[in-house]
């Protein structure tokens, strides 16, 4: 299937970047290259850095940018890695970069990729398709504690506990393959009067299954720390969440790199020696407009937070 996806934000967090003929940017989740199309449209001279490890993004955006031929360096790795790429480029920083993080719509689209609870697929959810454990993996030989866990900590899921004893009662006689018996077993697990509320009853457990298989959160803090580490003085990081766990580590992790000195208030004198290495320009995370939110359902959850290196 062609490779879609509506860049949530595009407008607000592309114009909080400061798109200038010399700069060098980083779109650290490449997609379908919505973003980075709108910043080399913005300059006719900037270069970008389009990563993704998703091999059909890094495809499909060849295509999308391919007007702007050697301006575009294709990197089809995992944006945490972000030093050792722009060391391997040989850059030493970059004047901007946006992250636009959960899944895309067409991985959500795609039936085959096995992320959406709407569709019957073998459960894979792999946003990486060269190795790794899929969702099968975890499904199926998870203990009964570590799915509750998961079900909980990344899905935020209260009936963890119960779906996870369902789930190990029905692997016990049959793996479970596909999303749709999955979504099955999710339903039987639930009290009918529970489905009745906040949406589709699967939702929060499918969430906590991807993330897992693709270890989104765990490196994440890091991860915002290392792009802010690779920003000239005045560079920007635009960062696009879908979810409050997500939304609440990026939140952390500009905070603290917005503080300067921890020494206790009695100190007199500073001797932790920290000094603020940037300032946040987005005091309340940016939101979707109305008209977005008409166009785009998607957007719904969206939330872009704004920072600038000192």
């Amino acid at each position: 299937m062609e490779f879609k996806h509506i860049s949530v934000l595009l407008n607000e967090s592309v114009d909080s970047l400061l798109v200038s003929d010399s700069g060098i940017y980083a779109d650290g989740t490449l997609g379908g290259g919505g973003h980075s199309y709108e910043i080399l449209s913005r300059s006719k001279t900037c270069s970008l850095i389009g990563i993704d490890r998703d091999r059909e993004a890094i495809e499909a955006a060849k295509k999308r940018l391919n007007k702007y031929g050697e301006r575009v360096t294709f990197v089809n790795r995992n944006f945490c890695e972000i030093k050792n790429i722009l060391r391997e480029q040989g850059i030493d920083k970059i004047d901007g970069a946006v992250l636009d993080l959960g899944v895309s719509s067409y991985q959500l689209d795609n039936s085959e990729r096995g992320f959406s609870y709407m569709s019957n697929a073998r459960l894979d959810m792999r946003m990486d398709t060269s190795g790794g454990k899929t969702a099968y993996d975890v499904v199926n030989s998870y203990s009964r504690d570590e799915l509750a866990e998961i079900f909980f900590a990344y899905g935020e899921e209260k009936w963890s506990r119960r779906i996870a004893e369902f789930i190990v009662r029905a692997r016990s006689e049959k793996q479970v393959e596909t999303t749709f018996e999955l979504v099955d077993i999710i339903k039987a697990a639930i009290p009918k009067k529970a489905r009745l509320d906040g949406g589709h009853p699967a939702k929060r457990v499918f969430q906590a299954i991807r993330i897992e298989v693709n270890n989104e959160l765990n490196m994440l803090e890091d991860a915002v720390k290392d792009f802010v580490s690779c920003l000239k003085s005045g560079g920007r990081l635009a960062i696009i969440t879908f979810h409050s766990l997500e939304d609440r580590i990026v939140k952390k992790a500009y905070k603290d790199l917005a503080q300067g000195c921890t020494c206790p208030k009695e100190f007199p004198v500073c001797v932790c020696g920290k000094v603020p290495e940037i300032k946040i320009i987005s005091k309340k995370p940016v939101l979707p407009s109305e008209n977005e939110l008409g166009e785009n359902s998607r957007a719904k959850s969206a939330k872009l937070r704004v920072a600038e290196k000192i």
